[in-house]
């Protein structure tokens, strides 16, 4: 009699995104008991594989494959096999190909796990000492100038603290479209995180876009940007808001009403402007 193969799991396992330390012991298990690895370059992986001495075979998964792969993958789970999804750097699915493998994997009904690990942005954001308490991850800027200038416009209103990730590369005209919409703000530039030469630059859009001109730059970069800055609000005189009272009551507002609508929205008192309003 033949027995029903089991639905196997997918793991998602974060790696180190720079310092090999920061592996944890329960990663380490994850990819020495799984029965394959789902790697974005097999190439950088069997680098950390030799270092924790695990063997496991490997398929490549990655922006170039991730539909025909990526059925691949989710069939042999589905007969039975555990994966563990792993990227270079840090957290699968995150700007990342690996979110489609776990999308598809929860459509089929197959279980997705997480072990947690670094995440660039994250740690970037804790590093600069600018704002956490509501930040938004924006991720990598596309490589079309029109798209990216079109991005830049669709968030320089935020109000909250900005993540992109930046290549070597693009940063100097990144930096330099990023001061053309957004003005002159605070930035953070992280760069070469839990590495030797980790460091933080806080400075301003502005200065960063001519500091980083024509660099010779290596490795991600993570860009923190401030939200945009609140709005003041323009006070109004007295005389200013019975003139907004009038113009209330002649759209056909009762005088009484007027006051008390322009009083909600002047912050002065109805009193005030009704008594104004019939002397």
């Amino acid at each position: 009699m033949q027995t029903e193969n089991k639905t196997g799991t997918l793991y998602i396992v974060g790696t180190p995104i720079g310092n090999l330390g920061d592996f944890s012991p329960r990663a380490v298990e994850a990819l020495a008991c799984c029965d394959f690895i789902a790697a974005e370059d097999t190439r950088v992986t069997v680098k950390l594989l030799n270092r924790f001495e695990i063997k496991k075979p490997m398929v490549s998964y990655h922006e170039h494959n991730r539909k025909e792969r990526g059925e691949q993958i989710a069939a042999r789970i589905q007969g039975g096999e555990s994966c563990c999804l792993v990227t270079d750097a840090g957290m699968p699915a995150v700007s990342d190909p690996g979110e489609e493998l776990v999308d598809l994997c929860h459509n089929l009904n197959i279980p997705v796990s997480v072990v947690p690990g670094p995440c660039a942005f994250v740690s970037a954001l804790a590093l600069s000492g600018m704002s956490a308490k509501r930040f938004t991850f924006e991720g990598f800027l596309s490589g079309s100038k029109p798209r990216r200038k079109e991005h830049l416009e669709e968030v320089k209103n935020e109000k909250r603290t900005m993540c992109f990730y930046e290549a070597p590369h693009k940063l100097e005209n990144t930096l330099k479209e990023m001061a053309e919409v957004f003005g002159d703000r605070r930035i953070a530039i992280v760069h070469e995180i839990t590495k030797i030469h980790e460091e933080v630059i806080r400075t301003t859009l502005y200065k960063a876009a001519k500091d980083y001109e024509n660099a010779n730059l290596k490795g991600e970069y993570v860009i923190i940007v401030d939200g945009a800055p609140e709005e003041e609000k323009q006070e109004m005189t007295l005389e200013e808001a019975v003139r907004l009272a009038k113009r209330l009551i002649a759209d056909g507002v009762g005088t009484s009403e007027a006051a008390k609508q322009t009083a909600k929205e002047t912050g002065f008192k109805k009193s005030d402007i009704y008594k104004l309003l019939v002397d």
